[in-house]
């Protein structure tokens, strides 16, 4: 290699050599003395990669070279190196908004994908309702691809959550079929029923009532109490119901189911007063069903109760109309607070609850009330995910201010449905 001659600015001068000009003078640093390095003189040639290794490991910042005394030019300067871009620290808070919109954000998409589904399925049944007048074999049909469409969403996933849907008009009577089928189900599956019992089951809800086709519209519809003679007249449907099955020659199971969702194991139902054991298992599970869903959602909306307190009710005060095993079943798969229950959080917020989750009944997933935030866009939360917030009580829509009320429940009536199973469309 081409030899230049250099001077270390920290290495004293070796006695053996005393420097002749002042240009090839060394530097004295305190702190480090001739003895300290291994070569013979201060000034020196270099000569091999061993001598540049040896200045390396003294640690010097730099050395003084003597152009005039080199063998060649030096190698131009290398650049420095730039520093390391500092890491970014991010910041705790700005890291916990982050997640908390991504879980928002996925928590609106499976709502999204709820309503979507329940309003495909509400539109099938309202098809169903009319074609059962004109074309009740293919009725039939249709009602059996909906039940299967609904079986496959419940028995698919042991974690399907229900949902209420709102800011759906709901006053047709179709809403309450989707509704007594959903939750039959929801029982039956809980309660560990198979497919071939759940199929037999959903299609008995979904036709339960397909005898007040027999009944005319001044009856089903009236606000007054009915007089003896039209309540007797409106009991007929049961009956009515099991005739027009029999056309359409549906199995005995689904018949059923027909002619008994109102009969009760203490005999005080009806058509024909039987007890327990004379009611089939599935009649049964849709006899909760349906009176459920007529304590939410009945006719006159100013006499319905919350899904909290008709749960309640059904089991202070009528549990000897249904059969026990079953009505503890549907309590659980409820939920403490039933999605279209009003309660209020420990912070005192109002809220409406929209889902339930299988494993943490107590900490359902909600609409919040914010007058800051239009109800369009209400903030969604899932309690599962939000450890310091909790719900001190269910409430009555009586209890909440009108504008509260109008914010988190815009309709009266409740409808449910069935999460779609991840991946399904």
């Amino acid at each position: 290699m081409a030899n230049r001659h250099l001077t270390t600015r920290y290495a004293a001068p070796s006695p053996l050599h005393q420097p002749r000009t002042a240009l090839h003078r060394p530097l004295y640093p305190a702190g480090l003395g001739w003895w300290e390095h291994d070569f013979a003189f201060s000034n020196f040639k270099i000569k091999d990669e061993a001598q540049i290794r040896a200045l390396r490991d003294l640690g010097l910042e730099r050395l003084r070279y003597d152009p005039a005394r080199s063998d060649c030019e030096p190698l131009p300067l290398a650049a420095p190196e730039k520093p390391a871009p500092a890491p970014v620290v991010e910041d705790p808070e700005s890291r916990a908004r982050q997640l908390r919109a991504e879980k928002l954000r996925k928590l609106r998409q499976r709502v999204a994908d709820v309503d979507r589904r329940f309003l495909q399925a509400s539109q099938q049944v309202k098809t169903l309702n009319q074609t059962l007048r004109s074309r009740p074999e293919d009725a039939v049909q249709q009602a059996g691809a909906i039940v299967v469409e609904l079986v496959e969403s419940l028995l698919g996933e042991p974690g399907s959550v229900l949902h209420s849907i709102t800011g759906k008009a709901a006053e047709d009577s179709y809403f309450h079929a989707l509704n007594v089928t959903v939750l039959s189900l929801l029982l039956g599956r809980q309660l560990g029923l198979d497919a071939e019992a759940c199929h037999s089951l959903g299609l008995g809800a979904l036709l339960h009532d397909i005898g007040k086709m027999e009944v005319p519209s001044k009856v089903l519809l009236k606000a007054e109490p009915l007089t003896k003679p039209e309540q007797q007249f409106l009991q007929l449907h049961t009956d009515f119901g099991l005739r027009m099955g029999q056309r359409l020659m549906l199995d005995d199971e689904v018949l059923r189911v027909i002619h008994e969702h109102h009969e009760h194991c203490d005999g005080s139902g009806y058509p024909r007063g039987l007890r327990e054991a004379g009611i089939s298992r599935l009649s049964k599970l849709v006899a909760i069903a349906n009176q459920f869903d007529n304590l939410c959602n009945p006719l006159d909306p100013r006499n319905a109760i919350s899904p909290h307190e008709a749960l309640a009710l059904m089991f202070k005060q009528q549990r000897e109309r249904f059969d026990e095993v079953a009505l503890k079943a549907f309590i659980r798969a409820m939920g403490i607070y039933p999605p279209g229950s009003l309660v209020q959080l420990e912070d005192d917020r109002f809220a409406l609850v929209l889902g339930m989750n299988p494993s943490q009944p107590l900490r359902p997933t909600l609409i919040l009330h914010d007058p800051n935030v239009p109800k369009q866009e209400a903030l969604i939360l899932d309690l599962e995910q939000e450890p310091g917030l909790a719900i001190a009580r269910s409430l009555r829509p009586s209890q909440l201010p009108l504008e509260v009320l109008e914010y988190l429940s815009p309709r009266q009536q409740l409808s449910y449905y069935i999460e779609p199973r991840p991946g399904r469309g």
